[in-house]
C-alpha cells in the first residue's frame, strides 16, 4: 500500500530561477517522494546522489564550465542527500544564476540546515518544503474518519513514520522505532563537528520526553545532566533543527499575571518519544495518555499548518493563578485558544483569559471532535 503525500505533485512547487529544497528528518520518505515524482515526470531529468564520490567531485568544485556540461540537455536536475556535498549552496547558486530554463530540486536531512548549506548563498533563490512523518491529513486520503479513529491508539503509541504505518506486527514496529532512535535520530547532530556528547543529548531527550506539556527549566535540565545551561540551550537548538523536537513559548499580551519565561517542548512523532523512554505499553495500561494526546494534537496541527500554508504563531498560556490553555494560535490579529482533553469534560474558558481577551475563540478538543481540528 502506498500512502499519498501532500507534496506528491512537486510540479506545483518548481520554479525556474529557484531551487526547490526539501528538508525533513531521516526516514520520513524524502527519497520515495522524489522517486515517485520522477516516474511521472515527462521532461528529461538527471538524478544525483549526494553520497556518490563522482557527484561530490562535480558539485564541490564550483567549476561553472564543467557544471554547464554536466547539466546540458536536461530540464530538471535533482540532488538527493545534498547535505553530503560541501558548499553545495554555492554550486546551486552558480547553476541558478548562470543556466536558464533549468529546474533544480535538492533534498536534505537536518544537517543540510545545520551547516548553513542553503542559507546566504541561496537567499531569494530557493523555495523550501518540509516533509514530516505522515500526517493524519495525508492518511485521510485513503482512510475514512471511522478508520482513522479505529487506529488512533496505534498513532499515539507508534507514531506515523512511513515504515511504521505499513508494518502490521507490533514487535516489528518497536524494532523499527528503536533502530531509528538508536541509529538515525542523532546522526546529523553527532556528525556536526562541535558535538561530542551523544550520551548527554540522549539523556536530555529522555528528560524532555517525560516533561511533555510541562514548562521546561534550562537550569534544572543542566543540573540533572551535570552540564552548563549554555550547553543545554545549544543541544536543544540542534535537536530542533534536526526535526526531533520543537519549542512552544508562552503567550503574553503584556499582562503582569502571565508567565512567559519558560518554554515547552514537543516531539514531532509520538513513536520517537515513546522509543526514547522505551515505553510502548498500550493506552489502557499507562498513566501518560494526557501527554501522548497533547503531543499528538500539537504535532498534527503543526503539520496541517505547514502543508496548508496556514500562517499562525503558536504558544501556550499560563497565569500566575495557574490557569492554563494548551495551545494559543495568533493568526491575522486574532487569538484562537484550544484546550486538549483525552476524555470529554465540562471545561470552561479560564476567567483570566476571558477577561483579558474577550474576543478570542476558545474550544476544547477531545476524541469526539479532534479530526475537525487536524484535517
Amino acid at each position: 500500500m502506498r500512502i499519498p503525500r501532500y507534496y506528491d505533485d512537486l510540479n506545483k512547487y518548481l520554479e525556474k530561477g529557484k531551487v526547490l529544497v526539501i528538508f525533513g528528518p531521516r526516514r520520513v520518505g524524502k527519497t520515495n517522494l522524489l522517486n515517485n515524482f520522477l516516474k511521472s515526470y515527462n521532461l528529461k531529468y538527471k538524478l544525483f546522489i549526494g553520497d556518490d564520490i563522482r557527484t561530490k567531485e562535480i558539485f564541490e568544485t564550483q567549476d561553472l564550465k564543467m557544471l554547464k556540461e554536466v547539466v546540458e540537455g536536461y530540464n530538471l536536475i535533482v540532488i538527493d542527500e545534498a547535505q553530503r556535498i560541501k558548499n553545495v549552496g554555492l554550486t546551486l547558486k552558480l547553476l541558478v544564476d548562470n543556466i536558464n530554463d533549468l529546474y533544480i530540486i535538492a533534498t536534505g536531512s537536518s544537517s543540510f540546515e545545520l551547516l548553513g548549506q542553503t542559507g546566504e548563498p541561496l537567499t531569494g533563490r530557493k523555495r523550501t518544503l518540509t516533509l514530516f512523518p505522515i500526517s493524519q491529513l495525508e492518511l485521510s486520503k485513503i482512510y475514512n474518519r471511522y478508520e482513522l479513529k479505529e487506529n488512533l491508539q496505534d498513532f499515539l503509541i507508534f507514531g506515523s513514520y512511513p515504515e511504521i504505518l505499513i508494518e502490521e506486527k507490533r514487535n516489528k514496529k518497536i524494532e523499527i522505532l528503536m533502530e531509528i532512535t538508536g541509529s538515525y535520530l542523532l546522526k546529523d547532530i553527532l556528525e556536526f563537528d562541535k558535538v561530542k556528547g551523544s550520551k548527554v543529548i540522549f539523556n536530555l531527550l529522555r528528560l524532555l520526553a517525560y516533561q511533555i506539556g510541562s514548562e521546561v527549566s534550562l537550569s534544572e535540565l543542566a543540573q540533572n545532566l551535570k552540564v552548563d545551561p549554555k550547553t543545554v540551550a545549544r543541544y536543544l537548538d540542534l535537536l530542533e533543527k534536526s526535526f526531533v523536537i520543537y519549542q512552544v513559548q508562552g503567550f503574553s499580551g503584556n499582562l503582569r499575571k502571565e508567565i512567559t519565561k519558560k518554554s515547552k517542548y514537543y516531539f514531532y512523532d509520538n513513536g520517537i518519544r515513546n522509543a526514547v523512554i522505551s515505553n510502548f505499553t498500550s493506552i489502557s495500561d499507562r498513566n501518560d495518555i494526557g501527554n501522548l494526546w497533547e503531543n499528538f494534537l500539537f504535532s498534527e496541527r503543526l503539520k496541517k499548518r505547514s502543508y496548508c500554508e496556514i500562517y499562525a504563531n503558536m504558544y501556550f498560556w499560563r497565569s500566575w493563578q495557574k490557569s492554563e490553555i494548551d495551545l494559543i494560535e495568533e493568526k491575522e490579529g486574532k487569538l484562537f485558544a484550544y484546550e486538549f482533553k483525552w476524555k470529554k469534560e465540562n471545561v470552561k474558558m479560564p476567567y483570566q483569559w476571558k477577561e483579558a481577551y474577550p474576543d478570542s475563540y476558545y474550544k476544547v478538543i477531545t476524541y469526539e471532535n479532534y479530526l475537525d481540528f487536524i484535517l
